[in-house]
């Protein structure tokens, strides 16, 4: 891909004024000197690498350039970095042959010089005459044994890792399985029988060898045709004979060689009896498909042999239903069933059917196919470099079947979690925090499981902060639209202009955790920047690093910025009297993040004006305690939620403090009035409501039981005029205000106080009143649940 051509980026490429970042690693070959972006590498010398160049304004002979988290969703990038140690090829599983010499490979690549070591089931094997490491890295031994000394244990089998070690740490290989070829004495043997004209002959012999023998039959000590197709001879040391004849009477014995030896079974003899049977048969298996667990990319064979008059026809399916497929599928024989090139989708239980012609009639046997398959990575830990006291997370992500397990190591030696190292997602991610000197190295996720092994690896290094720009200055963010909001930040002088190869800005909703976090790279050349795509009314919190070719800065100081389109919802809220001098206030979090950039809690003494306040929390705070009230007194609390647009509408509430160690019943419904509004007047007839509250219940539903449509009480041309409340007690009342039979009423007055002024006056003809503010006075008895401390 080269930039000059000005091709359209591929999915995940982001070309930006004088920066260039690749967002999804991606994995390639590597050759010769190479520069890296986001895990990409690029041939010195294709054009790519000198417009990466140009764009960053830096040059690929720096040892280590890393540019860490500047895509979006967390992928990491890097700029120009220095050939990393890596393995070109690794050892792997052998079998050798005793006397005879091995040799196992361990190739690299890297900066600087480069040693090779070798270990022997984690022990490093020791170099001599017979053992020697070739100058390109190669283990050779010259006489392999199964035992070094007589009647000792020691011996060459084992698993095998090579080491490779430069300036920046240690990579460890996978392992390689090195096995001593051995072919036994068969421990199955094929068996005598006697098979009528016509029927079918099934013999098996087996034994267990280092690697898997070559079996072939004969019949009277020569060797069997295969080219007729009666017989059919399957991998596993089985022989089978169908439509069996007079001319296949003899002595049948298998043999089994490899690379370590030839040996032959016992014979076995095959007689022929009477002609073709006239007689009805029922199908039989004589051997079905047994349980086989192989790896992907092999071949798996599943038996199935019958035998009846008239013949059976054999056919397979799946237990689950699901299509067997044509696809590397073929029948050997007259029933048995090979897949080549398995995949993971071939697992599963598969049916033998034999079925008697013409009829429904058949006979059935199961067998169960496991593939496996050894670990491949998904996402790879990707090096970075970082200054002293940071913080890296490494990610490797593997799959497998069965699952891999995940071990890291540190310069070749197993990381141990501690106070700044830890291993979370069942070891798929490595945190370091504090980050020192000695934190500096190489680190290797190792997947394992039982189909195999796989390695992935990165560095670390370790910045020291004077190497590291400044971190960037003044930066504030201004609301440009519901969507969009605007970066920008101070210029720095020339001289560190220079060293600087991009920003970042680093964005998360307010109240979102870290890793939710977003990042978008922007040119060293720009110093204003626009997010856009964002969501209406809502708070993010934003803050910039500037990078060098060594690691980034530390990160600026932390803007909060609301996008245009509103003030938060009012808040919903709740009161809990602790005891006689303090209230605790719980409220109700946004639903979405960002929604609310904090709150605003004021309170005051009924009937005094002042708010004591405002106490200001932030996003993620819900719950706060009043202390040292007065005791039997009635307080008005008020709660706002506010953004960088404004203050919601307030929510209110009224506590009374007479009784000690009760809870707030919550209201079925709240309402919004102006909090700073002069309550002289009405917080009278407050005073003198809370005496007079039940006095005035009695009398209401007294009119109401007598048919009257209008309180005499209430419509007095007093300042205060009282309504029957509504919402939660509502429940108790029947039609016109009569209580239900059987519904006995709470002791808890709730009363709504709906001031009316005298000096009410028209426009236009029309009645003007002034605005209403409906307040709900609690009254708390003890013994009603409360809600818990926040």
């Amino acid at each position: 891909m080269d930039l000059g051509e000005r091709e359209r980026p591929s999915r995940g490429v982001k070309v930006g004024q004088g920066f260039l970042s690749l967002f999804a690693p991606k994995k390639m070959k590597k050759m010769g000197k190479t520069c890296r972006v986001s895990g990409v590498n690029f041939e010195r010398g294709m054009g790519t690498n000198t417009a990466i160049n140009q764009l960053a304004g830096v040059e690929c002979q720096m040892p280590f350039l890393g540019l860490e988290e500047f895509a979006p969703g967390g992928e990491r990038g890097y700029v120009c970095g220095a050939k990393e140690l890596a393995f070109l090829l690794e050892p792997s599983d052998v079998i050798a042959v005793r006397d005879r010499p091995l040799m196992l490979d361990c190739r690299v690549e890297g900066e600087g010089t480069i040693s090779i070591t070798w270990r022997r089931n984690g022990v490093p094997v020791v170099v001599e005459e017979r053992v020697q490491v070739l100058p390109n890295g190669t283990l050779f031994i010259q006489s392999f044994q199964k035992r070094l000394e007589r009647g000792g244990s020691e011996t060459d089998v084992g698993e095998y890792d090579c080491a490779a070690q430069n300036r920046f740490g240690m990579l460890v290989s996978r392992k390689a399985r090195v096995q001593l070829a051995f072919l036994p004495k068969f421990h199955t043997h094929p068996e005598s029988m006697s098979v009528d004209d016509g029927g079918v002959a099934r013999f098996k012999c087996q034994v267990n060898s280092v690697p898997e023998a070559n079996i072939t039959w004969e019949r009277d000590r020569n060797p069997l045709s295969t080219t007729d197709n009666r017989y059919t001879l399957l991998p596993m040391g089985i022989l089978q004979v169908t439509g069996v004849r007079r001319i296949d009477a003899g002595v049948y014995r298998c043999v089994a060689s490899n690379i370590a030896n030839t040996r032959f079974s016992h014979e076995a003899v095959l007689n022929v009896t009477g002609g073709a049977s006239r007689i009805y048969k029922e199908p039989v298996i004589l051997s079905g498909p047994q349980n086989l667990t192989i790896t992907v990319h092999q071949t798996a064979i599943l038996e199935c042999i019958a035998t009846g008059n008239p013949r059976p026809i054999v056919s397979w399916s799946r237990l689950d239903g699901r299509s067997i497929g044509v696809e590397g599928i073929q029948v050997l024989g007259t029933g048995n069933l090979m897949i080549s090139d398995v995949s993971l989708e071939h697992s599963g239980v598969y049916v033998c059917a034999a079925n008697r012609p013409g009829t429904r009639m058949r006979r059935t046997a199961l067998g169960r196919l496991v593939v496996q398959a050894p670990p491949e990575f998904m996402q790879w830990p990707q090096s970075v470099s970082k200054p002293v006291g940071g913080s890296a997370v490494f990610t490797c992500v593997a799959q497998g079947v069965p699952e891999p397990h995940l071990i890291w190591l540190k310069n070749g030696k197993i990381l141990m979690p501690s106070d700044n190292v830890k291993l979370t997602n069942n070891n798929s991610t490595l945190a370091m925090t504090r980050i020192t000197s000695e934190d500096e190295a190489i680190y290797q996720c190792i997947a394992e499981n039982m189909a195999g092994t796989n390695q992935a690896s990165a560095r670390l290094a370790v910045s020291l902060a004077k190497d590291l720009p400044d971190s960037p200055q003044g930066l504030t963010a201004t609301a440009l639209s519901p969507r969009a909001l605007q970066l920008t930040w101070i210029q720095p002088p020339a001289e560190i202009t220079d060293g600087i190869i991009g920003y970042v800005l680093h964005s998360r909703k307010i109240g979102e955790p870290d890793s939710r976090e977003l990042q978008e790279a922007v040119s060293k050349t720009t110093f204003q920047h626009n997010f856009i795509n964002l969501e209406p009314a809502t708070t993010y919190s934003i803050y910039l690093k500037a990078y060098s070719p060594l690691g980034a800065s530390q990160q600026s100081s932390t803007v909060v910025a609301t996008t245009l389109g509103g003030v938060p919802t009012p808040p919903t809220f709740f009161t809990k009297v602790v005891n006689s001098t303090a209230v605790q206030v719980l409220w109700e979090l946004p639903s979405k993040p960002g929604k609310a950039e904090g709150f605003r809690l004021t309170y005051r003494r009924v009937p005094h004006t002042n708010f004591q306040g405002p106490v200001q929390f932030p996003c993620h705070v819900n719950a706060h305690t009043i202390s040292r009230l007065e005791t039997g007194a009635v307080y008005e609390v008020n709660l706002v939620a506010y953004n960088g647009n404004g203050e919601s509408g307030c929510s209110k509430r009224l506590v009374s403090l007479t009784e000690e160690g009760t809870n707030a019943k919550t209201s079925g419904g709240e309402n919004q009035c102006n909090c700073i509004q002069d309550g002289e007047g009405s917080m009278g007839g407050i005073v003198v409501g809370i005496h007079i509250s039940m006095a005035c219940i009695i009398f209401c539903v007294l009119f109401l039981m007598f048919g009257y449509r209008r309180s005499l009480f209430c419509s007095k041309g007093t300042q205060d005029s009282w309504s029957v409340p509504r919402g939660e007690d509502r429940g108790h009342l029947g039609q016109n205000g009569i209580p239900k039979e059987g519904v006995t009423r709470p002791a808890e007055v709730a009363l709504k106080l709906v001031p009316q002024s005298h000096d009410s006056t028209s426009h236009g003809g029309a009645l003007v009143r002034p605005a209403q503010c409906q307040v709900l006075i609690e009254q708390h008895l003890s013994g009603l649940p409360g809600t818990g401390t926040g």
